[in-house]
């Protein structure tokens, strides 16, 4: 063998630090022991912050060496756009608005994303949501499995990716570390962070961070960007073996507009121009205007009495929409030697979320006749409700009715209830979530180890729909309408949703590493079995399959529903009773192996394999639009996700030269394809079927001098949907067939949507000393709109945007210049960044809708195809170029 077992636990502590490529303790305690037991020498370093591990899965990893040169402040899911596989458009060029992201395919409901092992993707609907991530200047490092997640992952939603990013330790000594930043469209940020050193005899050191930014829409003269936000950990090692506790904690705070998402169309019939609004455009990629105008409003304040004053626009542009974010979490890592080779791993957590997505309504200060069979009910303010007393016939009611507010109060304070006025009308989420990773592993001799674990996220999911004034510029009063929700005339607070979820997964997994053939064969297989829970609670009834429900008090849903008792039989259901206030109870569990391999072929190459099972449970936006069927029929319990996924490559390394190439192939049954309307806040949904998807990825980083570092990599992929998918059903016979006849999109051996061809680039580093230079570059391939791979339609001809965005190519920049000629140490510098230096116009990220389909063919009533279903899908602008500079001074 070409190491003993002497390396043992002792390098185990040595050995932590340098192999934290992956999520929890317990899965970098088991990967480090790996590397010690069967190399006993350290995994490299990499070359430039750039790091190919040797593990059986492809996967890269960015340390602090790279991310400390890109822009301060970034997300780091921009960070990350840098190695292969990855692609992310950020919507905005600082980090702090958002963006879509995909790995291999795979959307960002898709990927595992995690903080010190924390879940960081929504309990509902899986979203991760990249301005609320952690100052950069913290990370120790980032690693990406391209195409599975790490055994113990504590996740219920991704079935195939992961992003896990680890926090560094407190220093040794004490220190100061000071980052101030301006650019443009007004951005100013300032960072601080500072570490205690060891201030007790046991070793324990700690550090507090905290920072700010702000910057104005580079897209428009109204939106606005803030964001403030606080760490701090305490580190205690116990021993000299590498055991420790630490605790950390972190506060985020996030107030800014949406911007930037305008129709995709580039026609300009009609004097279209580039805008927010249905009515507006995408600019032309070829120099077209990129910023637009927002124009100053008034609320409308007329009130008189006796007089029907109507609510007009003011605050409803989707620009105009704050998006409020509080989130928070407490973080506990441990790693207990329990005896020669028993290492226990515990990291629980618990995180809090506070957060909507803005948005208005125009409420109704007259009650609503819920009756359909009176004359003239149903309709908003109609004449039933203000001059005729509730009846057998008459039913006028307060409460969220048809997607409007009726308050049956006045609002505007004229002394009558005939009026319209406009009001905040979020979507609220409030999330309390705990969990726990933990692990047990057992060294069985020198060359292998077994581990169990077990892994634990109870998410409680509180979503309502409370309403609040607006500001006479039609701001929001209060960010959070849930603070001081509006009062119906009987003092109960109107929601237009009204629900309590619980999402609980329980985790258990056996993993086993081995090493075979002197070293040379290294293998790891695996079990997981996951047992997921999904307790829902709607309080509202819902009167439509995209989720569309009627809300009120208990006593007023079920008079809704005593009036409008069934809902029409649709597809192969027939007629069926609305569904009223309920709570659902849906368990999911499969049992899901994985296996991997490393091959040593010399002592610098190697080849590589792994095959892993992911399972996506439909996530809460799912399932309760599924509530409006009956619990018995089938599509009341929508079929969860399953992948298979295979990779195998090869991969060099040595101190000079980082480099792996992959095939890979997934293989999907059951894909959810989903899509987001902005204008109604509804997610929807349908079932691909089966989706074949496979591609290569590679990448090479090469430093042939210390001061000179060279870095390239480029993906490609290709997917197919297997089948047509059925979008509806005939409500007329015809040339298609008799009344029910399925229609289909035509889906079958088209590419997914949203996914590029191919992505390829590469960067350089030129260090001079005390200036240094980086650049580097990407270039994303086209990406389709639709699953049906159209083109977006007017109508049954006019094409107003092609079937795909086109590619485009970012380049970015920075310098920096040491201070230590001014007589500063060597970390205080002056650092320029320039994203998207040669001010490319790109398509950012792309809604597709409705959901990536909507352009699915619409049939008169004998079948003859009469145009497209879909309207022009809103999508971001991709950031203009933008300069930056920073001074970062370190004592």
């Amino acid at each position: 063998m070409r190491t003993k077992l002497f390396a043992g636990v002792a390098f185990a502590a040595l050995m932590i630090p340098a192999s934290a490529f992956a999520q929890s303790t317990g899965t970098i305690d088991a990967e480090a022991s790996e590397e010690i037991v069967v190399t006993g020498t350290r995994l490299s370093d990499g070359v430039n912050g750039i790091v190919v591990p040797d593990t059986s899965k492809a996967r890269g990893v960015l340390t602090a060496e790279f991310i400390q040169r890109q822009a301060p402040g970034q997300t780091v899911n921009e960070l990350i756009n840098q190695l292969p596989g990855v692609s992310f458009q950020n919507s905005d060029p600082y980090g702090s608005s958002g963006g879509t992201m995909s790995i291999r395919g795979f959307d960002s409901t898709r990927i595992s994303q995690t903080f010190d092992g924390v879940p960081l993707n929504d309990s509902g609907n899986y979203a991760i949501y990249s301005n609320q991530q952690i100052d950069p200047e913290l990370i120790q490092q980032v690693n990406v499995n391209l195409g599975s997640t790490d055994i113990d992952s504590p996740t219920a939603g991704a079935t195939g990716s992961t992003v896990n990013y680890r926090t560094r330790q407190p220093l040794q000594d004490f220190g100061v570390k000071l980052v101030g930043s301006v650019g443009d469209f007004g951005f100013f940020r300032v960072f601080g962070v500072v570490d205690t050193g060891e201030f007790t005899s046991f070793g324990t050191r700690a550090y507090i961070s905290g920072s700010t930014a702000r910057n104005d829409s580079p897209f428009n003269n109204y939106g606005l960007i803030e964001k403030q936000q606080y760490n701090g950990k305490i580190y205690q090692p116990i021993g000299s073996n590498g055991d420790f506790i630490s605790v950390s904690g972190h506060y985020n705070e996030n107030r800014n507009n949406f911007q930037a998402s305008v129709p995709l169309r580039i026609d300009t019939a009609g004097g279209r121009a580039v805008g927010p609004n249905s009515t507006d455009r995408f600019p032309g990629l070829d120099g077209d205007v990129r910023r637009y105008n927002i124009a100053p409003c008034t609320v409308n304040t007329v009130a008189r009495p006796g007089v029907a004053d109507l609510a007009n626009s003011c605050g409803s542009i989707f620009d105009q929409r704050m998006n409020p974010s509080n989130t928070g979490n407490v973080r506990l890592a441990s790693r207990l030697t329990l005896a020669d080779g028993l290492v226990l791993a515990v990291d629980p957590s618990y995180q809090y979320v506070k957060a909507n997505g803005g948005g208005t309504a125009v409420a109704q200060e007259a009650q609503r006749d819920i009756n359909p069979a009176t004359a003239g009910g149903g309709v908003p303010n109609n004449a039933n409700c203000n001059t005729t007393a509730n009846s057998a016939t008459v039913n006028c009611l307060p409460g969220y009715w048809g997607g409007t507010p009726y308050f049956g109060r006045d609002l505007n304070g004229d002394g009558d209830t005939l009026d319209t006025v406009r009001v905040l009308a979020p979507s609220q989420t409030q999330t309390h979530r705990i969990g726990l990773i933990s692990s047990l592993r057992y060294d069985l001799n020198e060359s292998s180890s077994i581990r169990v674990a077990y892994t634990y996220d109870r998410a409680r999911h509180r979503q309502t729909g409370e309403t609040n004034m607006l500001t006479l510029d039609g701001k929001p009063t209060d960010p959070f309408a849930v603070n001081n929700g509006l009062a119906d005339r009987n003092g109960d607070i109107l929601q237009k949703r009204n629900r309590l979820s619980f999402a609980i997964l329980h985790k258990f997994a056996v993993e086993y590493n081995g090493a075979f053939f002197e070293d040379t064969l290294r293998v790891n297989a695996g079990l997981a079995l996951p047992f997921m829970r999904r307790n829902l609670t709607n309080y509202c009834a819902t009167s439509s399959v995209t989720g569309f429900v009627e809300c009120g008090t208990p006593a007023q849903v079920a008079a809704y529903i005593a009036a409008n008792p069934t809902q029409a039989a649709t597809g192969t259901i027939a007629a069926f009773p609305t569904q009223g206030a309920q709570k659902r109870v849906l368990n999911y569990k499969k049992l899901l192996p994985s296996f991997g391999y490393v091959a040593d072929l010399s002592p610098t190459i190697s080849m590589f394999g792994s095959f892993s099972m992911g399972l996506q449970v439909p996530g809460t936006d799912n399932l309760y639009n599924s509530f409006y069927y009956p619990f018995s029929v089938e599509q009341a319990k929508p079929k969860p996700e399953k992948t298979d996924n295979f990779d195998t490559g090869l991969r060099y390394r040595s101190s000079k030269v980082q480099a792996q190439a992959t095939v890979w192939y997934t293989n999907y049954t059951d894909r959810l394809s989903s899509g987001f309307d902005p204008e109604t806040e509804r997610s929807l949904y349908r079932n691909l079927g089966k989706v074949k998807r496979y591609g290569f990825d590679g990448s090479i980083a090469f430093q042939p001098v210390r001061m000179l570092s060279l870095y390239a990599f480029g993906s490609y992929l290709k997917s197919e949907i297997v089948n047509n998918v059925q979008i509806g059903r005939t409500t007329a016979a015809g040339l298609l067939g008799p009344v029910g006849t399925p229609i289909y999109a035509p889906t079958a051996g088209k590419r997914e949507s949203n996914v590029p061809v191919y992505t390829f680039g590469g960067g350089a580093t030129l260090d001079l000393g005390e200036v240094s230079f980086g650049i580097d570059a990407k270039r994303t391939g086209p990406r389709y709109i639709y699953d049906t791979n159209e083109p977006i339609r007017n109508g049954l001809t006019t094409i107003i945007y092609p079937n795909k965005a086109p590619a485009y190519t970012l380049v970015n920049a920075n310098v920096r210049l040491g201070m230590e000629w001014a007589g500063l140490n060597k970390n205080t510098y002056i650092q320029m960044n320039v994203l998207n230096l040669f001010d490319e116009y790109w398509v950012g990220g792309i809604n597709s809708g409705n959901p990536a389909f909507n352009q699915g063919p619409t049939y008169s009533t004998a079948g003859v195809l009469t145009g497209y279903s879909g309207s022009a899908p809103f999508t971001q602008i991709g950031y203009p170029r933008t300069v930056m500079g920073s001074l970062v001074v370190g004592f």
